[in-house]
């Protein structure tokens, strides 16, 4: 359904049970799924692919070309979810040459002025809280919750299951099941709340907890963290994934806290 004071492109392709409220305007290479709504005044440029039931609030602007200098008019898309609710004046910008796509996934809530920058890939069931600002080429994995005005640096990856303190900068990887604070951002524990949210077991908590002892509590270094854990601890799902992440940290992971 359409409303008489909204632009679509003729080239847009929207499901029969879009619902589209006045002022919205929809470029053309546009596709949105069923059950989706679009409120008033949001703009969705070419390029943009928006899933089923979809809630789109008043004021988002969704695909406008990335804020990177060495951008150069390449096609690229944004990529968004089933089930993801974008709130009022969330930016999000479409990719470069370097991913070509800015990708938000399924169940997702993204508050109030939240702005995704290019070729940034989010997860499933991820919340970005109000003012939350991803740099270009972030990785936020699933079940991730980044709390109020939490800045995000060019190339950063946070870890699944991650809970990050509002107000945060978010300068190094942080990695999975954790939960971050302080300034410096740190480590201040497991986010044994939110794992048990998802029905993570107690065994597993515990796991992961003696985990990042080793990683953070022990007085060793990353490389011999690992070592330890490769060698004195069973390989589980989420061994190799706290593992995996650390191996894969191109920017280095957060530090334990240090108290004064």
């Amino acid at each position: 359904m359409k409303q008489p004071l909204a632009y679509v492109h003729p080239e847009a392709k929207l499901a029969e049970n879009v619902v589209i409220e006045p002022f919205v305007t929809i470029d053309k290479d546009v596709i949105i799924g069923e059950g989706t709504r679009i409120g008033s005044s949001v703009t969705i440029l070419p390029g943009v692919r928006i899933g089923k039931n979809c809630q789109i609030f008043p004021g988002a602007v969704i695909g406008a070309v990335p804020q990177d200098l060495k951008f150069r008019g390449e096609y690229s898309t944004v990529e968004i979810g089933d089930n993801t609710t974008i709130r009022e004046f969330v930016t999000i910008n479409r990719g470069t040459s370097a991913k070509g796509k800015t990708v938000i996934g399924n169940n997702c809530l993204l508050m109030a002025y939240v702005h995704v920058a290019h070729d940034c890939i989010v997860g499933n069931n991820v919340i970005l809280v109000n003012n939350t600002q991803l740099a270009g080429e972030v990785i936020v994995d699933d079940y991730a919750i980044l709390a109020g005005m939490v800045a995000v640096h060019q190339f950063v990856h946070v870890g699944s299951h991650v809970m990050i303190a509002g107000g945060s900068l978010v300068r190094k990887d942080v990695p999975p099941f954790i939960k971050a604070g302080r300034e410096p951002l740190s480590y201040v524990g497991i986010n044994s709340i939110g794992l048990r949210r998802r029905n993570i077991t107690n065994e597993k908590i515990r796991e992961i907890q003696e985990i990042y002892r080793y990683i953070y509590q022990k007085g060793l270094n990353i490389s011999q963290a690992v070592e330890i854990i490769e060698a004195e601890m069973p390989a589980s799902t989420e061994r190799d994934e706290i593992l995996l992440f650390i191996k894969d940290s191109k920017r280095g992971i957060i530090r334990g806290y240090m108290p004064d």
